[in-house]
């Protein structure tokens, strides 16, 4: 008899209730790095190596774990990253992960390869979302991307640069992920071990990638897209190009994909508000050092010119705190609430964030801090 989990305590409960639920080439899919996945690993276990100074006899009754990230003013430093595919972790996938996070009071990123589309999640979010941009050859589809954005009343463009070229994800060739997915014997098996998760998709009418399809001449299904995307993500991007996007969009600029302190000083120097020290969760260049690792030369370069967050390893309100210690002013979370949406679809996004934000207090509490706003390197053991 299969034990059922009864509380959830952390962000690893959800993510067992999400393998459970979720088809296996869709978990692995979210769960998963490229190549040997040493990437994917050190951006847990360098966080986890970073010691905290316990402290006692200090009042901390008085705790906030405010910080502001592009000027909102947010109950932790914390914003949901763009993940593709959100919408097969759970049926309205990216609908249900920003009204989650519109109650929390945190930013939500939807990502050009999601299922739910600008326009959809627009109407159904209760507040003003971020829209993260792949840079395409087509440069006339990313025009009109960016004008939808706008359209959509999104309040900052990120646009991520780490996906020139598609690094390789040994999961994803085992299981056949591909666009639309291969109905390989093993994967219908899997399918039918699934039910509450066919169940949603049956009640949903989002199962592509709604900004691409009927956007783009040629591209009517999913069948048709599979080509398209092989071939549009472009070896030849420029940061010029990203001045051109700077120029177009003329808000909020949020520059993902930096780890060498070069990219960062050209991400200011393009015009970006906020660069996020990222590695792509450990997805491309598989021995590219962990994002926690790169963080404090960037801070260092960078200083007031543009705020630094930090994405990549994060599954906890203690690895919140590692990196604002570090000298991050915001972080973004990916796989930890995909987990959660996985499990349990909104309430699991939701709980995921209350999670990480008990875990962020206490441990604040615990190392005699009383405003994360404050928090420095000297929280930390040497």
């Amino acid at each position: 008899m299969r034990r059922v989990m009864t509380a959830i305590a952390c962000i690893e409960d959800l993510q067992k209730l999400a393998k459970r639920r979720v088809p296996r080439m869709f978990y692995d899919y979210a769960d998963s790095g490229s190549w040997t996945e040493s990437t994917y690993r050190a951006n847990e276990s360098d966080l986890a190596a970073i010691k905290f100074r316990q402290r006692v006899a200090l009042d901390v009754s008085n705790r906030t774990t405010e910080m502001s990230m592009l000027g909102q003013k947010l109950p932790m430093p914390v914003a949901l990253a763009p993940t593709g595919l959100t919408g097969m972790q759970h049926a309205d996938g990216e609908i249900l992960a920003a009204k989650a996070a519109a109650e929390f009071g945190v930013p939500f990123t939807l990502s050009t390869m999601s299922i739910c589309s600008i326009e959809d999640v627009a109407e159904h979010s209760p507040t003003p979302f971020w829209f993260q941009l792949y840079v395409m050859r087509d440069r006339d589809f990313v025009s009109r991307l960016i004008e939808r954005a706008r359209d959509a009343n999104c309040s900052a463009l990120m646009v991520t640069l780490d996906l020139q070229l598609m690094g390789q994800r040994h999961k994803d060739v085992r299981n056949g992920l591909s666009a639309p997915p291969k109905p390989t014997f093993r994967n219908i098996l899997n399918l039918m071990q699934k039910p509450a998760w066919c169940l949603g998709m049956l009640g949903t009418k989002r199962w592509q990638f709604g900004n691409i399809v009927g956007h783009v001449k040629g591209v009517k299904d999913m069948s048709s897209l599979a080509d398209w995307t092989v071939s549009q993500f472009d070896p030849s991007l420029s940061w010029d190009d990203v001045a051109a996007i700077r120029k177009q969009w003329g808000g909020k600029l949020i520059i993902k994909g930096i780890l060498d302190v070069e990219d960062a000083l050209a991400a200011v120097n393009v015009g970006a508000d906020a660069i996020v020290v990222s590695n792509h969760g450990g997805r491309q260049l598989d021995g590219a050092m962990s994002s926690i690792t790169a963080l404090p030369a960037i801070v260092e370069a960078i200083g007031d010119r543009a705020e630094v967050w930090m994405d990549g390893g994060i599954r906890s309100g203690q690895d919140v705190l590692r990196a604002i210690a570090l000298g991050a002013k915001g972080t973004m979370i990916g796989r930890a609430f995909l987990y959660g949406l996985g499990a349990k679809g909104q309430a699991g996004v939701r709980q995921t964030l209350e999670i990480i934000h008990k875990e962020l207090d206490l441990t604040l509490g615990l190392c005699g801090q009383s405003d994360l706003a404050k928090v420095d390197s000297s929280i930390l053991l040497e």
